[in-house]
């Protein structure tokens, strides 16, 4: 297919205009016009980049692209080893940010309800990229902190009374310890997003709402992988999710 197809569809999909981001979202390195294999991944980095150049990659489409708000924009060191192997090869990048964390279907949050078994039914934030809803069966921040270990194969850093019981349950994927107070208000029971900062751990003890903090990366590996694969379903791409590992 050809690139200006699958970027109007996308954005179009995601509806990426209706963002305020600190990123471009959409086409963000040019490469050749005609797409047949496309690479998918969290983040544009080298090892990906290395990835999609052995696979023979058209495109690469990630969440977590380049050209960010308040970024040196010098194209040196690193930034211009990464630029240079994608000009070499004629490879497309492709990145959305906030609009695949709050797609409906194929958005970080939604693929995280859909792997926990959690029911959503509401959303908050700036944007609305917090999400609301409720466990389908009651259970301990214990047991809901042993759930997220096995979906998303690393142990969350879980912060309150383990026996409390959680019902209602908020959640926003990668770096959005912010929200958590704002969850609180709403009357959740606990809170999960990717990463924690010092003050979310007293936030947490002194209202006593459980908080998860379950990796910036493995909460945000299963939005482009279902994107992924509902390109390859309803286009004649090759579509690949190279899951690069990360500790955060």
């Amino acid at each position: 297919m050809k690139r200006e197809e699958l970027t109007r569809y996308l954005d179009n999909l995601l509806d990426a205009g209706r963002f305020r981001d600190y990123c471009p979202n959409g086409l963000q390195v040019e490469g050749r016009p005609d797409l047949q294999r496309l690479v998918a991944g969290v983040t544009a980095s080298q090892a990906l980049l290395d990835a999609a150049v052995a696979r023979d990659a058209d495109a690469i489409l990630v969440h977590h692209g380049w050209f960010w708000r308040g970024e040196d924009g010098r194209v040196t060191g690193i930034r211009k080893t990464r630029l240079q192997t994608l000009l070499q090869h004629d490879i497309n990048l492709i990145a959305y940010h906030l609009p695949l964390d709050s797609h409906a279907e194929f958005g970080n949050n939604a693929q995280l309800a859909k792997r926990l078994g959690w029911l959503a039914d509401g959303r908050f934030g700036e944007q609305d990229v917090g999400w609301l809803g409720r466990l389908q069966t009651p259970t301990t921040l214990t047991q809901l902190s042993e759930r997220v270990a096995r979906e998303l194969q690393r142990v969350p850093l879980t912060v309150g009374d383990g026996e409390r019981l959680v019902s209602r349950i908020g959640w926003c994927s990668g770096g959005a310890q912010g929200l958590f107070e704002e969850a609180i208000t709403l009357g959740v029971d606990a809170y999960l997003s990717g990463e924690v900062s010092e003050q979310t751990v007293h936030l947490a003890r002194e209202s006593g709402i459980g908080y998860l903090a379950a990796g910036h990366h493995a909460s945000e590996r299963y939005g482009v992988q279902a994107l992924a694969t509902h390109l390859a379903e309803r286009f004649d791409l090759d579509c690949q999710f190279v899951d690069i590992d990360n500790p955060v």
